[in-house]
């Protein structure tokens, strides 16, 4: 059975493109695949070196991983930091990464641009501590976004020049996959981009059914189609890739209809959508707040993760010791 890593940074609650775009097949893939879903809470440090509470965003990543189905029992759900082998394995990498490459890597300047104050070493290692997270358990499949690539490709470079360095073929090179055929972009409701947690343009799993409803009637429109059939704006196509995920087919086929006949009210599509979100999410949301009301059982399920994780990444570093010299 294969081996697939992900991880998530604990800076905020999932929400629906975090839900469609990644953990709905991850509840498909724990069936197929060897899972281990990490919290990356060391990897928060790097923008928030203070965060007010660690292990709170922790159990809330968990309680929602939880609540929409990740199975303890099947899958790996621990906290990076509850793995000191991924540290030693990412001194290993450190060494034999260089600066040059690591400076020239996308996130890397997309972060020291947006935080000058701020350009800590641990942005510029991310791709060898996000390596690290990665081959420690000798993972095949990494399900990245685009954004992702260039880091994903360097995970590859820093294996195969451990391969390469060592003499043998020790760690797989972790291939980029995408679980569905297609990856679902779930947009924002300001009208362009993906939904994000820092974009202010996110539906929650956790929000309530009045917030729902007031976030999606706020969405942005236009004046409407002049012509039948045209094509759709970003704006307008956006709340339709919404619909499309949310809303059974002939609830979606019926504006579409109306769309095309120029005979779209965006007020009724609207309040249409923003029911069927709730009628997606409430089950969801109830089943966060009774997880999140249990923090001992929170706490038992991250030992249990951190267990299996351990017992992966321990017998990775003996190995990594004896072939580069040290004592196992």
């Amino acid at each position: 059975m294969e081996t697939v890593v992900s991880g998530i940074r604990p800076t905020g609650n999932l929400h629906l493109g975090n839900y469609f775009g990644a953990v709905k097949s991850f509840i498909q893939m724990q069936n197929e695949y060897n899972c281990f879903f990490f919290i990356a809470d060391w990897h928060s440090l790097t923008t928030h070196p203070r965060p007010d509470d660690i292990m709170g965003s922790v159990r809330k990543i968990l309680a929602e991983y939880l609540a929409c189905g990740i199975d303890p029992e099947k899958s790996a759900i621990y906290v990076q930091s509850d793995v000191k082998e991924i540290l030693e394995l990412y001194l290993f990498l450190n060494m034999n990464a260089y600066l040059g490459e690591l400076e020239r890597t996308t996130t890397f300047k997309e972060k020291a641009r947006k935080q000058p104050d701020n350009v800590n070493a641990g942005l510029l290692t991310y791709p060898t501590l996000m390596a690290a997270d990665i081959i420690i358990h000798k993972a095949h499949k990494v399900p990245v976004g685009k954004d992702q690539e260039q880091n994903m490709e360097m995970a590859r470079k820093f294996a195969r020049r451990f391969n390469t360095m060592y003499g043998r073929e020790f760690f797989p090179e972790p291939a980029s996959f995408t679980f569905s055929k297609e990856a679902v972009k779930i947009p924002g409701l300001d009208g362009s981009g993906k939904m994000g947690k820092s974009e202010g343009n996110a539906i929650y799993l956790i929000d309530d059914a009045a917030t729902i409803r007031k976030k999606v009637m706020k969405a942005v429109t236009d004046s409407g189609p002049t012509e039948p059939n045209s094509i759709k704006p970003e704006v307008i196509q956006n709340l339709f890739t919404l619909m499309e995920v949310v809303s059974d087919k002939d609830t979606y086929a019926y504006f579409n209809d109306k769309y095309n006949a120029c005979e779209i009210r965006y007020g009724d599509m609207k309040k249409q959508l923003a029911e069927d979100i709730i009628q997606f999410c409430t089950p969801i949301r109830e089943r966060i707040l009774e997880y999140s009301a249990d923090p001992v059982y929170l706490d038992k399920i991250a030992a249990m993760g951190a267990e299996k994780a351990r017992t992966s990444a321990e017998k990775t570093i003996k190995e990594v010791r004896e072939i580069i010299g040290f004592r196992p």
